[in-house]
């Protein structure tokens, strides 16, 4: 009996994490939504622009030490001096209508009488107030974020999050594949960081995943495709953006699946090319190297982009996807 419940208790002390996991993520995406959804009546603004914005300042925030952690559910981070006036003497202040005075831009969504510049509603609404000055339709919100963001790059992502997040309708759009077929002949290791010499010295910025001529190349996650084409590094390649501000690089490709161009958003499992052995050297150069996809993750934190390993990601994608075939 002592047996079976020790079995009963490592059981629930394994599953109930994960499922509580799941429950919590489910109820922080919820939360976020109702509060886009506040902040869309009270603005005009459409939630998912809210969305795209909220999703890109979490992802940045998750990757820069100058800018402080998040509070609430939302991430949008309006500096101080913006929020109550840059000559306000009491650089905390929380009157609407002093920060008015000073001319600065908080104000008070919720209608608790305070502009709070770490309260989701006040900034959601303050954020959506600014916005408005431009216009409430994409191509004068762009320009709104351009004003704010000064940087071409951090407005291409949110504009890539505001088509996925309307198309879908909603922002759990975190999931993933394995970009091979996973019953198909491949092999792999890690292989980032390893040292490479065509084009001068430079690191592997990837995983090799060696595998047949023509074996479909899938789409690893919710994106938009970024780039499309010839790179004499990586022959026919394709590059795909996530919510999450990862970019997704598949290279050495045969050729690319009929149709798809750079702006159409796919999804994880989606099959988008197919391996090939392309790449060092002028367009329609391959047979250089054995057939294989390299695969490559980037990462944005709103200044700079850089490469990390994948090869923790494709191993848990592959093992996942094979828990799901033996069900």
């Amino acid at each position: 009996m002592k047996v079976v419940l020790s079995v009963l208790i490592l059981l629930l002390a394994i599953v109930q994490p994960c499922a509580l996991g799941k429950e919590h993520t489910a109820s922080v995406l919820k939360k976020r939504m109702a509060l886009y959804h506040r902040a869309e009546a009270a603005t005009q603004i459409p939630w998912y622009v809210f969305a795209a914005v909220d999703q890109y300042e979490i992802n940045i925030r998750k990757n820069r030490k100058d800018l402080p952690k998040k509070k609430g559910y939302t991430g949008i981070y309006i500096p101080q001096d913006i929020w109550s006036g840059p000559e306000n003497p009491n650089q905390n202040d929380t009157s609407p209508l002093s920060i008015k005075v000073f001319d600065g831009i908080g104000m008070d969504g919720n209608g608790d009488g305070r502009a709070e510049a770490d309260n989701d509603d006040d900034v959601l609404y303050t954020f959506g107030k600014y916005l408005t000055t431009y216009g409430n339709d994409l191509a004068n919100i762009r320009i709104g974020l351009w004003e704010f963001y000064e940087r071409d790059q951090s407005v291409g992502i949110i504009t890539g999050f505001i088509k996925l997040f309307r198309k879908y309708g909603h922002i759990d759009l975190g999931a993933h594949a394995f970009p091979l077929p996973i019953r198909s002949d491949y092999s792999y290791r890690s292989t980032w960081g390893d040292a490479r010499g065509f084009g001068g010295r430079r690191i592997h910025e990837g995983t090799d995943l060696f595998a047949h001529h023509g074996v479909p190349v899938r789409s690893t996650c919710y994106g938009i495709i970024e780039m499309k084409g010839w790179n004499r590094f990586g022959g026919w390649r394709i590059g795909i953006r996530d919510i999450h501000n990862t970019y997704h690089y598949f290279a050495h490709l045969n050729g690319f699946s009929k149709g798809l161009k750079v702006g159409q958003i796919v999804e994880p499992g989606q099959v988008i090319g197919s391996v090939g052995n392309t790449g060092y050297g002028p367009p329609g150069t391959s047979g250089k190297f054995p057939p294989h996809l390299h695969y490559g993750m980037y990462k944005d934190n709103g200044r700079s982009e850089w490469s990390f390993d994948p090869y923790p990601y494709l191993k848990a994608w592959e093992r996942k996807e094979l828990r799901q075939k033996k069900k």
